[in-house]
């Protein structure tokens, strides 16, 4: 059987490409949470509370699709299982951090102009 064609993707700038993987409202905020080191679901699920169980394994799937996250098993039982960042995954640390760090800065922008904004976790 031969190979199935895949539709070839167009982009007109690179941050389009980032966006297509690592874009949307939760996987930021995975990595984020990632790059302080490994975790299990139940603790992202804890560290991430308005995600729902089905988005957080649906993004995980896919950013380990994208090589980003790598997802290890442990054979015991019950299973254990931990998501890391990916080496090709860590190159993202310097974006990453730079997007916390202006969420951080801009939250505290908010504040001063009055509004009423809580960040529970300061990353300065």
């Amino acid at each position: 059987m031969g190979r199935v064609a895949m539709a070839q993707k167009i982009y007109n700038i690179g941050v389009e490409v980032t966006m297509d993987t690592i874009g949307g409202k939760w996987k930021p905020i995975i990595l984020c949470n990632l790059r302080h080191g490994d975790k299990r679901p139940s603790e992202l699920q804890r560290l991430i509370p308005n995600i729902s169980q089905k988005m957080l394994t649906q993004e995980l799937k896919e950013l380990v699709q994208a090589n980003i996250v790598d997802r290890h098993v442990y054979n015991q039982v019950p299973p254990k299982v931990v998501y890391s960042l990916s080496d090709y995954g860590r190159s993202l640390s310097t974006i990453l951090h730079e997007l916390c760090a202006w969420g951080t800065m801009h939250a505290h922008t908010l504040e001063q102009e009055g509004q009423d904004i809580v960040l529970l976790e300061d990353e300065n």
